[in-house]
């Protein structure tokens, strides 16, 4: 059997992919808060019809959601909806390492 070579990720999947660092973050931001959105649904059970209506959008943006289109979503819009279904968000900061 072939051993295979593994690297540690960074904890973003999206600065791992080589997106540019900026543009890293704010994938991953809306992807983890699109994830808790997602999982709170799920919770619920609820038809995509009667999430549309908690969420204040129309079906096919629940479908978006379900489908992961990121790029269909912004930070702002994504907070609203998670907001909608009574979850608050906190944010977090911290510099980046120095680069020499």
């Amino acid at each position: 059997m072939k051993k295979l070579d593994s690297t540690r990720g960074s904890g973003n999947i999206f600065a791992d992919l080589g997106f540019p660092p900026e543009e890293a973050a704010h994938l991953f931001i809306r992807s983890t808060l699109m994830i808790h959105i997602r999982s709170a649904l799920a919770e619920r059970s609820l038809t995509q019809k009667c999430a549309a209506e908690i969420l204040g959008v129309s079906q096919p943006r629940v479908s978006d959601l379900y489908r992961r289109k990121l790029d269909r979503f912004s930070i702002d819009m994504l907070v609203r909806m998670l907001a909608r279904l009574g979850i608050t968000v906190e944010v977090k900061t911290k510099r980046a390492p120095k680069i020499a």
